[in-house]
């Protein structure tokens, strides 16, 4: 599903037309996260975004993994798999699933962590503990109560942040502010930008400490870039945030693709992409979430035979204070 674009400007016409509806779905998903969750047995850390739409959830639950790992524990990641087959729970292992099975930031994840796929939040960490996690670190799942939280965490991106502040289908909140705000314990503001400024301060005047970030390319892979025309195309909650990385590191951009969040490329798609590339001598370049949904697929091998990926991971200004508070979390 692409987003629509009114949710990304000042609240207008269709927006107000949805209020009605947003205001059904917004009072359900309040009373809904209020509900009492089942313990793991183990801490539980949840990442999530207070909208729909790619905010750098996913970069998160990587580094706080990280942190974790490097602390000398045993994290796995549990994610809902969306977009994958299997209801699970599975643990997810990239030398034999592929994104249908088992979602593309699953796959994605499992390179860097263990990682559970489950339907069932609760089964899921259950399988999690019993494979020998001492942390859950939840990849999505903040308005979802099924699970008892630990530490929550949502992620805005600086950029575009609420967008017009309106609750599904008005916007892209997928609750009203208020009651995710009450329910967070700390708030990652990725990227510059005014927007992301405001909520800052709306968290900040809840004493929601608020932790800045940024996503860092790969500067080998930039380095190699360097100087080569490019044809970038990307299906994730947010393309235009992969073309701004890539232009402002001086990229040359010829042409940009943009697909919606999680898309299934097809045979015809992938073939387009490397007949232009290979017309205008390009070289096709796509995030990492988009290559893994091309990986193994035999009918997209000409496209991910060619294509260049871009790794990015998140950098804190003060990545001493986010680990002390990861690691008081774990404890």
């Amino acid at each position: 599903m692409r987003d629509p674009a009114f949710w990304w400007r000042p609240a207008g016409v269709a927006a107000g037309l949805l209020s009605p509806l947003a205001a059904v779905y917004g009072f359900v998903a309040e009373r809904r996260m209020a509900r009492p969750g089942s313990r793991a047995g183990v801490p539980v850390i949840c990442i999530g975004n207070p909208t729909l739409g790619g905010a750098g959830k996913t970069p998160t639950a990587i580094a706080v993994a990280q942190l974790l790992q490097a602390a000398g524990r045993r994290p796995f990641v549990l994610s809902r798999g969306y977009g994958g087959s299997l209801a699970g729970p599975v643990p997810v292992d990239p030398a034999t699933h592929r994104a249908d099975d088992v979602g593309d930031e699953p796959l994605l994840l499992a390179g860097t962590v263990p990682t559970v796929v489950a339907r069932d939040r609760v089964a899921g960490a259950a399988a999690a503990h019993d494979s020998g996690a001492d942390v859950v670190v939840m990849d999505d799942g903040f308005q979802n109560p099924a699970l008892a939280k630990d530490l929550a965490i949502l992620v805005v991106d600086g950029r575009r942040a609420l967008g017009n502040g309106r609750v599904f289908p008005a916007g892209p909140l997928r609750a009203p502010l208020d009651p995710q705000l009450h329910r967070a314990h700390a708030l990652v503001v990725v990227g510059p930008g005014a927007a992301g400024d405001r909520i800052a301060a709306m968290a900040e005047g809840r004493r929601v400490p608020v932790f800045r970030a940024v996503l860092e390319p790969d500067r080998a892979v930039l380095g190699d870039l360097e100087g080569r025309p490019v044809l970038a195309f990307a299906g994730i909650g947010d393309p235009e945030k992969f073309f701004a990385t890539l232009r402002d590191a001086g990229i040359d951009i010829r042409v940009q693709r943009a697909f919606p969040d999680h898309h299934r490329y097809g045979r015809s798609e992938a073939l387009d992409l490397v007949a232009r590339a290979q017309r205008d001598k390009l070289v096709p370049v796509t995030t990492e979430k988009d290559f893994v949904r091309l990986a193994g697929q035999g009918d997209l091998a000409a496209l991910a035979g060619l294509v260049r990926t871009l790794p990015v991971r998140l950098k804190f200004a003060d990545t001493e204070a986010f680990r002390d508070l990861i690691l008081r979390a774990a404890q």
